[in-house]
């Protein structure tokens, strides 16, 4: 009986041991490095326009520095596709697209009335309506008039390319 409890105390042992998860140390990471090498991931996963699920999945791993726990990765598996597009957009896109003030001062003294203007700078909601109300019987277009003249009417996503 005795070394029949060996054995099983053995096998416990040994059980314990190959089952139980080793605890790696921590590597110091700057934030500079970390950031290029997340940038370098997504480089690589955008060279043909598209992130798969397995590229971003080790964006994601790069990112949090250590491996990604059940939760995250079900979260992954659900909003890859909108986070994998936004990245594909960030990384495609620069500022304001050359916004120029010089061409939104034309379109408000041209068809400001329409709120043409609102298009062209990214506010898609409010043309409609200056679309509707005929720029607020004028009133709404030599206030947006105004506005770009002084500068404080800036593109939606960022600050014109070109200004006056």
């Amino acid at each position: 009986m005795t070394s029949l409890k060996k054995v099983f105390a053995i096998l416990f042992v040994g059980t314990i041991m190959l089952t139980s998860a080793a605890i790696a140390p921590k590597v110091n990471v700057t934030p500079e490095e970390k950031v290029a090498a997340i940038s370098k991931e997504i480089d690589l996963a955008n060279a043909n326009g598209k992130i798969s699920k397995a590229e971003l999945l080790k964006i994601a791993t790069v990112a949090k520095g250590e491996k990604l726990t059940f939760k995250e990765k079900v979260a992954l598996k659900i909003f890859g596709k909108k986070i994998g597009n936004k990245i594909v957009e960030s990384s495609n896109t620069t500022g304001s697209g050359g916004k120029s003030q010089v061409i939104a001062l034309i379109l408000v003294l041209l068809v400001g009335g329409l709120g043409v203007h609102r298009f062209y700078l990214g506010y898609t909601w409010q043309g409609v309506v200056q679309l509707l109300t005929g720029g607020g019987c004028g009133i709404w277009a030599l206030i947006d008039l105004i506005r770009i003249v002084t500068g404080s009417l800036q593109p939606k996503d960022g600050e014109y390319e070109k200004t006056l």
